[in-house]
């Protein structure tokens, strides 16, 4: 499993550190009336450590990270050691030297200032008399503790996220918990920088997805302003990242929550995740249900699919819905077509499609195309349910609505149904779905049906369902019944003998129609 939580690769892990300018503000460091006298643009380098230590040759002793506090006393009168001095603390990577003045240096020594200069290391020098002592103290006591927070939060992240996973916890959840802990927008994404999922303060999380263009171009550069990467993979292979966007922390316990964040996520995906979603699935579906329901306004949704790869100015939006269709069909359609959009799986096992086209493209033309490579010998029968081409992104939840409401409508249809369907061809079948949930709709169903529903007649309600679908059509329902007329006109009186009914007349027969088209819709 390889995780990186870094922009850059660093040469060792890091520990959690203060910086040098903030090793400078610390009460007993002002008492010795500090003064950066050269390098100060390394001021936010990271103290790891604080070494006392009065040797020349004292950079071979350091690892990197450290700051060195020296009277000097034994450079006093030789410029050539003092300027070795410094150089050799450069090489070591010495995070800054402080130089306590007193009878060595009464004044800072000028080779060393222009030799920290020029390598750009803060040389500070302390004007009044300061116990080593004490700083050594207060630098390492801040560090240890800040070292056991970070241990402590990388637990508790790890015992937290781990509970969830052997929970079922959807993805969502994961990233929420990761958010909580981080205080900062979490932002998953696929090795394309498509966003896949995000967490953290919705205000906040707008802001990071309205600039994601310029973010994403970034994301693999240097870091800084809090923003930390972690590299998701396994088995030799990467396959996504996850941002902490504007850390607030110390880059060190950042970079240590995103790693914990990280092997997580790739536990949950290697486990298969609560819904059995891939995550590219997980974050269309999320965006289609939060669109269609209405409950977050389309306009607030807009940087979230953008930030998905979903192309959005000055397109056409065609909102679709298949049922039966598997995701990754029509995910292979729409790449043979050549066409942008999102797919989703829907509850009923039905598939929603929102199509982006270019406002010169035929959005009728292409969605007939769409359909017509759908229907294979596997989805002979295979519809697609749209909605009418929206310009306006506002529009786009209602269309969605359209769409679904044309699936409904459509669903138990008769035979030779054409291979869009749009709302002007659903007709009564799509008014009674509307209405399928109303107490006085069912009670008319089961009023008019009650001498077929009550005797249990399967076989003479599919028949009345084929005779009223194909219009009273006699010699069509003996055919798709596979019966002889005789045997459907015996059907047919014993149909009407249960219901009290005469089906050669046409409000008789439009009654029972309405009844059964409600029956259907409410048993789904």
């Amino acid at each position: 499993m390889t995780m990186t939580s870094d922009f850059r690769h660093a040469s060792r892990p890091e520990e959690p550190a203060l910086s040098v300018r903030q090793v400078l503000t610390l009460e007993r460091v002002l008492a010795g009336e500090p003064e950066v006298v050269a390098g100060a643009d390394g001021l936010d380098r990271a103290v790891r450590w604080v070494h006392v230590a009065e040797a020349a040759d004292v950079g071979v002793m350091l690892t990197g990270g450290e700051m060195v506090l020296t009277t000097g006393v034994l450079l006093a009168g030789d410029e050539a050691k003092q300027a070795a001095y410094i150089q050799s603390l450069h090489r070591a990577e010495a995070a800054a030297v402080v130089l306590g003045l007193g009878r060595a240096f009464p004044t800072p020594p000028e080779v060393m200032r222009r030799a920290a200069e020029r390598c750009g290391l803060p040389l500070v020098v302390l004007h009044r008399p300061f116990p080593f002592a004490e700083l050594t103290e207060e630098v390492q006591s801040r560090l240890v503790r800040a070292k056991f927070a970070a241990v402590s939060l990388s637990e508790s992240v790890r015992t937290s996220l781990t509970a969830l996973i052997t929970s079922g916890a959807p993805l969502q959840r994961l990233l929420d918990e990761v958010a909580q802990h981080s205080g900062c927008p979490v932002v998953l994404t696929n090795l394309a920088h498509r966003v896949l999922a995000t967490a953290g303060e919705r205000p906040a999380v707008d802001d990071v997805l309205r600039d994601w263009e310029r973010i994403a171009r970034q994301a693999g550069g240097s870091e800084g302003d809090g923003w930390v990467r972690a590299e998701l993979g396994g088995r030799g292979e990467c396959w996504g990242r996850l941002l902490l966007c504007g850390y607030r922390g110390d880059s060190a316990t950042g970079r240590l929550l995103a790693d914990r964040a990280a092997e997580a996520l790739v536990l949950h995906r290697m486990l298969g995740g609560a819904s059995g979603r891939t995550w590219e699935e997980q974050s269309a579906h999320g965006l289609l249900t939060d669109l269609a329901s209405g409950t977050v306004p389309a306009r607030h949704l807009l940087p979230r699919a953008r930030a998905a790869g979903l192309p959005v100015n000055r397109r056409t939006f065609v909102p679709l819905v298949v049922p039966g269709a598997e995701p990754e069909l029509l995910d292979r359609v729409l790449r043979t077509l050549g066409l942008t959009g999102l797919v989703a799986e829907l509850a009923d096992g039905a598939s929603a499609v929102l199509l982006s086209l270019a406002r010169d493209q035929d959005a009728e033309a292409l969605t007939g195309r769409l359909a017509a490579r759908l229907r294979t010998p596997e989805l002979p029968d295979a519809v697609v349910a749209a909605a009418d081409p929206r310009t306006c992104w506002d529009d786009v939840p209602a269309g969605l609505r359209e769409a679904r409401h044309v699936a409904d409508a459509v669903a138990g249809a008769a035979l030779d149904r054409p291979a869009v369907v749009r709302l002007r061809d659903v007709h009564l079948r799509g008014l009674i779905r509307l209405l399928r949930d109303d107490p006085q709709v069912q009670s008319f169903a089961e009023r008019e049906l009650d001498g077929l529903l009550c005797g249990g007649e399967g076989e003479l309600l599919d028949v009345l369902r084929t005779y009223l679908a194909t219009g009273r059509n006699k010699s069509r329902t003996a055919q798709l019944h596979h019966v002889s007329r005789p045997a459907l006109y015996r059907r047919l009186e014993a149909i009407q003998a249960r219901l009290g009914i005469d089906l050669d007349d046409f409000e008789q027969a439009a009654s029972v129609h309405i009844a059964l088209l409600a029956h259907d819709a409410q048993q789904g």
